[in-house]
């Protein structure tokens, strides 16, 4: 019997593949972004989000208070202000800025986020103010100049290629009011790991499964297109099956962004490097951008 043959074709096939895989990952393979949308993944990612032992997914309590704050004051909200809320996740922000009283529209195309939101909304006695849309952001068509802010939060707008991230930008400014503002949060290119690197783990439970299975994972950066690419490779060890989960994440100079903003419809556009000094454990990775129609 020779040596591959011992082994179950599954879990052959699957190290196969693995031996095989082009390096570094090809950029935006398969839209380049996680499962967001795949039910099993979305409630998996649903309890990372709302775990406040660490701030992967979501950072935690306190820290989104001290940001929302600054957001108040800087999108010049109200009650009654009408926000629009992209790649929403949990409703985690806009459920506390309705219960401030805004009007919120969240989009997110994780079930179990938006179902976790709409809950959320429900509990704080604050759902006649929020709406909740299950939709890929690309896809979600808001009625135009019907916001008075938008936000755009903890590097979303990274995951899409440039021309996918412009399109957004100008759909938002389509959807804000004459004076109406939109806050993006992207990570400092000064500050990414260009480093190329790769790792691996083990663990019966997590984001990537909840039976055993062991983790590879790769980071390459992209000098060209200033672009870092992360695959990830979860071996199911019951099974055999191999996932494969490709994510890039786009950065942006400040000039750069600044002007893209501003040839999507913004009339002003402002930078602000490390969170503009509000108090969060890795505010020093960020620039947040504040722009204005």
């Amino acid at each position: 019997m020779s040596q591959r043959s011992a082994i179950p074709s599954t879990l052959a096939d699957a190290l196969w593949r693995i031996y095989r895989r082009p390096d570094p990952a090809p950029l935006w393979e398969r839209g380049g972004n996680l499962p967001w949308n795949d039910p099993a993944f979305s409630a998996r990612m649903l309890r990372e989000h709302l775990d406040e032992s660490h701030g992967a997914a979501s950072r935690v309590a306190a820290e989104r208070a001290a940001q929302l704050e600054w957001l108040w004051a800087r999108l010049g909200l109200s009650p009654g202000s009408r926000v629009l809320d992209l790649t929403c996740g949990p409703g985690l922000y806009a459920v506390p800025l309705a219960g401030r009283g805004c009007h919120v529209t969240g989009v997110d195309f994780g079930p179990a986020a938006i179902a976790h939101a709409r809950r959320l909304a429900a509990e704080a006695g604050v759902a006649e103010r929020c709406v909740f849309i299950e939709a890929d952001v690309r896809d979600y068509q808001p009625p135009a100049g019907a916001f008075d802010a938008a936000l755009f939060l903890y590097g979303q707008l990274a995951v899409f290629p440039r021309a996918e991230a412009a399109a957004l930008l100008r759909k938002v400014a389509g959807a804000l009011r004459p004076g109406g503002r939109l806050c993006v949060e992207l990570l400092d290119p000064a500050r990414v790991d260009k480093a190329d690197s790769s790792w691996w783990f083990t663990d019966d439970k997590g984001l990537w499964g909840d039976r055993p299975f062991l983790h590879l994972g790769e980071r390459r950066w992209d000098e060209a297109e200033r672009t870092s690419v992360e695959r990830y490779l979860i071996l199911h060890l019951e099974s055999g099956h191999l996932d494969e989960i490709i994510l890039c994440d786009q950065t942006y100079a400040v000039e750069e962004m600044t002007e893209l903003m501003r040839a999507s419809g913004f009339a002003t556009v402002a930078a602000y490097p490390a969170w503009d000094g509000v108090a969060l454990y890795d505010a020093e990775e960020w620039v947040v951008y504040l722009a204005e129609c």
